[in-house]
């Protein structure tokens, strides 16, 4: 079990998301950074999907209230135990009454902190991800505060700790003229923008503004534009979806989004690159990549190829 003891805010319980309810109108919320909590689970030997607390502020403070291996992955948040600094993407092994402290990041902008057996919460639909505008799920339906106490799924003493992984960003580089990119599918009102519009998409720079949240990310760059106005009925959107409002300026869905929406659909971040748009912090900028069907497929493949190396790595460690 451990205790919160920082008071900085949005901290949540997260996992891989709640599917097959969007017809009920219930998004599917889940970790921004997919890939750093699979990781942080693979680490510690937990199920994939098991839940852990996703932290987008910093500094943040946890104390140990008995014996539980952890691992802190995602980004590199200087993170220490009881002072002793801690690699990033690492495993240990806490003791009760120790406090692990995550600093402000390096590189990136959410840290997960993942415990041996997960953090164990009730399951909602099918997950323990936080649904903050529903408020169910996770903790109590809301963002941790200062005094909740959350259980691991598998406390106590473990085997091999202290040991760690390289960065997913590394391993799975890209970037376009060294501003982080993510890959993107043309959606389908996509032909109804200028070409000028489709242009300056491709070629520009956007800025993550500070009205970007877990919902979605509102981008500033040069105006979309529509060949002519548009009116579009309220349509099904899942998260990744670029969305243009009357003023040009897009919004990614994110993990929070809602099911259904009525903008103009532009484009779509594929789903194997939305945990670099997770950890691009606010106020950074990003690019956008044109890509197939076939390379957002190949890319899925790519990401759990990392995981499946980074298991045998374990595998080899713990012999």
């Amino acid at each position: 079990m451990i205790e919160i003891i920082s008071a900085t805010a949005l901290a949540t319980v997260q996992d891989l998301g709640r599917h097959g309810s969007l017809g009920y109108g219930v998004g599917t919320s889940g970790a921004m950074d997919n890939l750093s909590l699979m990781l942080g689970n693979l680490l510690l030997g937990n199920a994939e999907g098991d839940a852990a607390i996703e932290i987008p502020l910093f500094p943040f403070q946890v104390r140990f209230l008995e014996d539980c291996a952890f691992a802190v992955t995602g980004a590199a948040c200087g993170a220490t135990l009881d002072g002793q600094a801690l690699p990033p993407n690492w495993v240990a092994q806490a003791q009760a009454g120790q406090v692990l402290k995550l600093n402000y990041p390096a590189a990136g902008s959410r840290a997960y902190l993942c415990l041996a057996g997960g953090v164990d919460v009730p399951q909602v639909l099918g997950s323990r991800s936080t649904q903050l505008r529903g408020e169910f799920g996770g903790w109590q339906g809301r963002m941790l505060q200062q005094g909740d106490r959350l259980p691991a799924g598998r406390p106590g003493l473990a085997g091999a700790t202290d040991f760690g992984v390289g960065l997913a960003a590394r391993a799975l580089p890209l970037e376009v003229d060294g501003v982080p990119a993510m890959r993107v599918l043309p959606a389908a009102e996509y032909d109804c923008f200028s070409e000028a519009s489709q242009a300056a998409f491709w070629a520009g720079q956007w800025k993550i503004t500070t009205q970007s949240n877990r919902y979605g990310y509102r981008l500033e760059g040069e105006p979309l534009l529509p060949k002519q106005p548009l009116e579009i009925r309220s349509h099904g959107i899942v998260p990744g979806v670029i969305q243009v409002p009357h003023g040009g300026q897009p919004i990614i869905q994110m993990r929070d989004a809602q099911p259904s929406g009525g903008y103009p659909k532009f484009a779509t971040v594929i789903e194997a690159d939305l945990w670099r748009l997770g950890q691009a912090p606010i106020g950074s900028h990003v690019r956008f990549i044109p890509c197939s069907y076939e390379q957002a497929l190949d890319a899925l493949e790519a990401n759990r190829a990392f995981l499946d190396a980074t298991r045998r790595l374990l595998t080899l460690h713990t012999l």
